[in-house]
């Protein structure tokens, strides 16, 4: 099936961009509450996934044992952006564990904050794993290594010890088989699995209500979740969407970025886990997307539904700041 259109680009007043795509809306039960589009078709959720991933370091008793907070377990599940205070705590957490960003195994980029590359060029500095936007998860699974005293090093690789336990926990929560057969490399080296969209709203759902996760599991859910949204800049970065989406939400909303146009999000009250995949990979459009999805659930909040229809309407500007369009999601999705 074609998937419909759920985000349009104007300028001025004409719509000069399309994007399609899919969304789940699940309850814990596995009851679909809103379904748009191709639900069924398996998507890679790249970082979407990254607070089940981070499931293990909780479970471990790492987190427990390294002395680890709300800063440290959000940025286990984050997607940063290389700012000085994600870089620092990184760096901190693989200290604890005794030991140096060469450890990492995620690669060297430039930070994807500009003002923070900017920096970093100027004092002369060159980009290390440390600015690496998955450098958090990728310290927490050494810390895991470290934990259990195994072997960290190939800690990337599909057979090795820390990826089973992930691999395990991904399966568990969503219900989908995590095989061979659907897995490739994500962009930080470790396995990326492709399931279906409706897998991942029913995994976040799970999360959500802690339907058929058991008791421990539901603490550790609990905690990751709560770590993210007392601490949303961690997970993100300075005036992103999921940074400003779950400072709206005051503890109401946890929401997760991924790339190719992939987004999850839970609503823990309701028991509602959320997954969107935009076709063309757009980010752009699964951020709108995904605001307005929360909107449309938070409506008997004002105020909180407010701004996440602001997130969702970013305005197009020129490159002197005038503002000449706007991007808008469709009534696929605003119902």
């Amino acid at each position: 099936m074609d998937n419909p259109v759920l985000v349009e680009v104007l300028r001025g007043n004409r719509v000069e961009s399309r994007h399609r795509g899919a969304v789940a809306v699940v309850d814990g039960d596995g009851a679909v509450v809103l379904a748009v589009g191709d639900i069924d078709q398996p998507v890679y959720p790249r970082s979407t996934v990254k607070v089940i991933q981070a499931l293990p370091l909780v479970e471990s008793g790492a987190a427990d044992a390294f002395g680890f907070g709300d800063r440290e377990l959000a940025l286990a599940c984050a997607s940063h952006r290389g700012e000085p205070l994600h870089v620092a705590t990184a760096a901190d957490m693989l200290a604890r564990a005794g030991l140096e960003k060469d450890a990492l195994e995620c690669g060297p980029h430039w930070p994807n904050d500009h003002a923070s590359t900017v920096r970093l060029a100027r004092e002369g500095g060159e980009p290390s794993a440390l600015h690496n936007n998955c450098s958090g998860k990728h310290a927490g699974f050494l810390c895991t290594c470290r934990h259990r005293g195994i072997e960290h090093r190939g800690y990337v690789a599909p057979d090795h010890p820390v990826q089973a336990a992930v691999r395990q926990a991904m399966e568990e929560v969503t219900g989908a088989a995590h095989s061979a057969d659907n897995r490739a490399v994500d962009g930080c080296s470790i396995p990326t699995y492709a399931v279906p969209i409706r897998n991942l709203a029913l995994g976040f759902a799970r999360m959500a209500s802690g339907k058929g996760l058991s008791r421990d599991r539901n603490q550790a859910v609990r905690r990751l979740f709560t770590a993210c949204m007392a601490e949303p800049f961690m997970v993100s970065g300075t005036g992103r969407p999921d940074t400003e989406i779950m400072r709206a939400g005051k503890g109401r909303i946890f929401v997760k970025t991924g790339a190719e146009g992939v987004h999850c999000a839970a609503l823990p009250e309701y028991g509602y886990g959320i997954a969107i995949k935009c076709d063309d990979g757009a980010g752009r459009a699964s951020d709108s997307i995904v605001a307005a999805v929360l909107a449309r659930h938070l409506a008997d909040d004002p105020d909180i539904s407010a701004t996440l229809m602001g997130i969702c309407m970013p305005a197009v500007s020129s490159r002197n700041g005038v503002t000449v369009g706007r991007i808008r999601p469709t009534p696929a999705v605003t119902g």
